[in-house]
């Protein structure tokens, strides 16, 4: 069987980005989360902060972003992180990398 492997490219719209926050392997409910965040780090070293919603409820510790129109705006090695306030604090994700390639 083939693996899909999806490209995001230049001035894409509608890439679904999700960050799934862990504490020491466990997944934190953010169900209660009063904000959060998605930050993205561009191959400038630019940063942009983006609101997230829940995937589903939030019980599976899981946000995500919608990419509009300009948000893939550089080609290159971008950095992206979630930040969320709880009741008890606030509490980012791991970095993760992914890549933006140019179009035809």
């Amino acid at each position: 069987m083939a693996t899909c492997i999806q490209e995001i490219h230049l001035d894409d719209i509608g890439t679904v980005f999700e960050v799934a926050l862990k504490d020491c392997d466990e997944i934190v409910d953010v169900s209660q989360a009063s904000a959060m965040y998605i930050i993205f780090q561009k191959p400038d070293g630019t940063s942009t902060t983006k609101t997230a919603g829940f995937t589903t409820d939030g019980t599976d510790g899981k946000v995500r972003y919608i990419t509009t129109s300009g948000d893939l705006n550089l080609i290159g090695g971008w950095k992206i992180q979630a930040k969320v306030t709880l009741p008890s604090g606030t509490w980012s994700s791991n970095i993760s990398k992914f890549k933006v390639y140019s179009n035809l």
